[in-house]
This record gives C-alpha cells, structure tokens and sequence, in this order.
C-alpha cells in the first residue's frame, strides 16, 4: 500500500503560474522552429499581444523573447469565464555559434511572432579543390 499526500492548493497554485505567469515565473509561449536554406525561422504564437509589448534581446548566444498581455479589467464588467491566458510570457533559446545574431529580424503578423536568423557566411558549406598527381585540380563538395 502506497500513500500519496496531494496538496490542491499547491497544485492550483501550480495551475494558476503556469497560466497566467508572474514577473518571477512567466507562462510559456508555443513556438516552431525550423531551418529553412540558410537561416532559421522560429514562429511564437502570440494572439492578441501588442507588438509594443514584446521585448526581443540577445546576449552572447542567448535570444529571450517577452511579451505581456494585460487580463480583462475587472473594474469594467463582471468577469464570467477567464479561459485564456493573461500576463507575462516569456522564451529564452540558446543559438548556436554558427548564426549571426547582427542579422536576426523580427515580425510580428496576424498574432504570430516570426524571427529570422541567418547562418554566418562562414559557416556555410562550401567547396574545397583537391589538388592529384600532375596538378590537375578536382572539386569534391563538402
């Protein structure tokens, strides 16, 4: 026999920051991230967000995305159903070295957050001569 201590209130509690975040604990915000040629696309859901609010910074290699989106005003009216998210939301990605943080640009269209994040030239692939017996050269792609 196992027993089992549950705390609802933690719980709640745990339901209620995951929701709607805090300054300390802010909620997450889905996001798709794909190579598309030579940069990286990474799509943020943000619907109904003012793009005034979102707050894009890069330090070293770490890219944070904030935003916030302000609950209905209780003042106004008798809230009768709250079901989507309020507050702070907040993503940190951690880029790698072969990207260039100076080109990232960002648009925010239709409640979506898109960045795009190029490759560095460097880091391309690129094609390497290989020189054989007489001196004639040959092109092997890398």
């Amino acid at each position: 026999m196992v027993l089992i201590r549950t705390d609802p209130f933690r719980d709640l509690d745990r339901l209620t920051q995951q929701m709607f975040g805090t300054l300390a604990r802010p909620a997450v915000m889905p996001m798709d991230a794909y190579q598309s040629g030579d940069a990286f696309l990474v799509h943020f859901d943000l619907p109904g967000v003012d793009p005034d609010t979102v707050d894009l910074n890069v330090e070293r290699n770490v890219l944070t995305v904030r935003a916030e989106r302000p609950g209905p005003d209780a003042k106004e009216a008798d809230l009768l159903v709250a079901e989507r998210q309020h507050g702070v939301f907040s993503r940190q990605l951690f880029l790698g070295d072969s990207l260039d943080l100076e080109k990232i640009s960002a648009r925010y269209e239709a409640g979506v957050l898109t960045l795009h994040i190029p490759v560095m030239e460097e880091a391309k692939p690129r094609r390497i001569e290989i020189s054989h017996g007489e001196g004639q050269a040959k092109q092997i792609e890398s």
